[in-house]
């Protein structure tokens, strides 16, 4: 058995069933690659969260199809034990086969407390490892060093000196990858038995990566003041007030640290300091940390970040959280190339980018469908927001809980906004991450869905219209147990004073749940006529302003959990012609029209090969999309304009930051 799938694809024939009931607290069937292998083999997968929203579902597209005698290979997903299926009702369990999987059963010799704390992506290592060196029966800490190893690459007895710590920690923090707890307190329990690092923040900066940063950010300065005229490390040793403990130097200049260094400048994790008072060489590998004057340190950055992105272009074969990291790099060169004024740069980025937004939507067509069902932990679409919000609130039974929206917000545009806001408040600890808007990128599908929770398919009745955010809101947190009294809703902010601002729509010591809209940012697209460095430049000076940072910061002051996101980007383009269609479409947008009929929508694509016919995942019935790719828009030939609703990845991926406080 190659693949842990094997063994569940292994019960999935076509045209056995028409239905087929599945066990499944582990969302396995609903891992990405798992998932998309299904629907290759004609099997079409739908969560039974919700039984209202299932039968809608289930009654309107599957059971007619049955009635006229068609044969469908449906496969119902819950995330129950076996024993829990006969809970469904009578006519499921008439009419569908039962099955079931745990993650107990693929790995029969692993402490399964440990092994359900693994992102699911994860478990192909996991399981070549096991294939490999198949392990005896293990106990939780066993468990926890042979993944710590097999998984991780952390041979967590082995590391006894400072570099050693340093380059798993940076392996592990640089990619991203998302260490559970419980190996992270394994890891540090390790550590602490050798002796040698007692003066580590081990507890803070092993499970953290902000942390961990911030920890190499304040020590960076120390470093640099300790370099002598020949790139040496002087023995003075002055007080220099770090905020946590440990060793003042680290060996940044060690080559197996250095190849880290480089790139958490470029790609922004740490922020370049002011050139200390010596003479550095102009092809030092200490530059990319040091601010200079002149324009040459951003052209550097940006030579950098291009080297980066084009050597880590994702595939149409890349999984999603790859996409997601990418487009986070991608964001921080288009902020550079629009903020900065350097025009060598720009033919090149527009050049990449449409090679770029080729790839993305050949992925799309292929992948987008299986985000849909991802569990909410981190969020993988829109609509997952809101449950990630109410698993939180459920962990800390007495926290509150504010998101806010801002409309329209691109991720590189959110980069500029970042840099604002960590200068306009130094305590604010920014935890980034991103998601997938919902397609088309249109404000009354995207944002609905962050709002109700839900798949657009379940508001037919509100797909044009964002008149009912509230009342989804409302009825979303009324289902996670929360008054409806403690719940508010309030949209068009943008500027003001924001504690006269919000007074009507929520009470700071009552309030338990609030969601917010802020609007300026699509005020500025809708008027912008300046492309994309227009954008950057208004959203810099409306950021400057302080509503934003000032928003945040009042929300925090009252026992808040703060959540930021978008229900879309946006993309400067160029027009490529309007449809001559008369009414046919529904909608008519700069980047997307909606037809009632595939019929009408595909009389209209074929005189246009930059449009994708997207097929309705996740949409009601008869709303049917023909979305601009690349650059292009459905405007007047050669018009420059600032649009949304297409299938970009600078409209599909969007920001989704957590704010706190430092505590140190």
């Amino acid at each position: 058995m190659s693949s842990w799938r094997d063994a569940i694809l292994n019960d999935f024939v076509p045209n056995v069933s028409k239905l087929t009931l599945v066990a499944d607290p582990d969302s396995l069937l609903t891992e990405e690659k798992l998932a998309l292998e299904l629907r290759k083999r004609g099997f079409e997968l739908i969560e039974f969260n919700d039984p209202v929203e299932f039968r809608y579902a289930y009654e309107s597209k599957y059971r007619s199809l049955w009635d006229r005698g068609e044969h469908t290979d449906l496969v119902v997903v819950l995330r129950l034990q076996d024993a829990e299926l006969e809970a469904l009702p009578y006519d499921l369990l008439q009419a569908g086969r039962k099955l079931a999987f745990d993650l107990g059963g693929l790995f029969p010799n692993l402490s399964y407390p440990v092994i359900e704390k693994l992102d699911r992506s994860l478990l192909d290592v996991l399981f070549e490892a096991q294939r490999k060196s198949p392990p005896d029966r293990l106990g939780d800490n066993a468990t926890k060093d042979f993944i710590l190893l097999h998984v991780y690459g952390i041979a967590a007895a082995l590391i006894t000196n400072e570099v050693e710590l340093l380059r798993a920690l940076l392996r592990l923090h640089y990619n991203r990858t998302q260490i559970p707890m419980v190996l992270a307190v394994r890891f540090v329990q390790v550590l602490k038995g050798h002796g040698s690092f007692h003066a580590w923040p081990l507890d803070e900066i092993v499970p953290d990566e902000e942390a961990f940063f911030a920890f190499l950010q304040e020590r960076w300065p120390v470093f640099l003041r300790r370099l002598g005229a020949a790139d040496q490390v002087r023995e003075d040793s002055p007080d220099y007030g770090l905020t946590y403990p440990g060793p003042e130097v680290l060996p940044f200049d060690h080559q197996d640290i250095r190849v880290y260094i480089d790139n958490l400048f470029v790609e922004g994790k740490l922020a370049p300091v002011k050139k200390p008072e010596i003479p550095i060489d102009a092809v030092s590998w200490i530059r990319c940390g040091i601010i200079e004057d002149g324009a040459e340190d951003d052209e550097v950055r940006i030579s950098r970040l291009f080297e980066l992105v084009e050597n880590e272009l994702p595939t149409i074969e890349s999984r999603y959280s790859d996409w997601l990291t990418f487009a986070q790099k991608w964001a921080e060169l288009s902020a550079l190339i629009h903020c900065v004024p350097i025009e060598a740069y720009k033919n090149r980025f527009r050049e990449a980018g449409g090679a770029l937004n080729i790839t993305f939507a050949q992925w799309l067509s292929s992948s987008y469908t299986n985000l849909i069902t991802l569990t909410p932990t981190n969020p993988a679409m829109l609509h997952h927001v809101p449950r990630r919000l109410a698993r939180d609130l459920e962990d800390a039974k007495n926290n509150r809980v504010a998101l806010l929206v801002i409309d329209g917000l691109a991720l590189d545009q959110w980069v500029t906004i970042r840099q604002i806001l960590q200068e306009q408040d130094k305590s604010l600890v920014m935890r980034e991450s991103a998601t997938f808007a919902w397609i088309p990128t249109l404000t009354s599908v995207s944002r609905q869905s962050i709002f109700s929770g839900k798949l657009p398919l379940y508001f037919p009745a509100s797909i044009n219209s964002t008149n009912n955010e509230e009342k989804h809101w409302k009825q979303f947190w009324e289902g996670a147990g929360i008054s409806r009294f403690d719940i508010a809703y309030q949209r068009g902010l943008g500027d003001g004073d924001v504690a006269s601002v919000l007074e009507a729509s929520m009470h700071p010591g009552k309030t338990k749940v609030i969601g917010l809209v802020l609007d300026k940012v699509d005020k500025i697209m809708h008027g912008m006529q300046l492309g994309a460095a227009g954008m950057h430049n208004q959203i810099s000076q409306w950021c400057k302003g302080g509503f934003l940072g000032s928003l945040i910061g009042y929300l925090m002051d009252h026992g808040y959990q703060v959540w930021l996101t978008s229900d879309h980007g946006n993309i400067e383009c160029c027009g490529r012609g309007r449809p001559a269609e008369g009414v046919i479409a529904e909608t008519r947008g700069e980047r997307v029209r909606i037809y009632p009929t595939t019929e009408l929508r595909s009389q209209v694509a074929k005189n246009f090969s930059f449009a994708h016919e997207w097929q309705p995942v996740g949409l009601p019935s008869g709303f049917y999309p023909l979305v601009a790719g690349g650059n292009n828009a459905f405007v007047k030939e050669g018009e420059i304009i600032v649009g949304h609703g297409g299938c970009s990845i600078e409209e599909v991926i969007v920001p989704l930051v957590k704010f706190e406080r430092k505590t140190r």
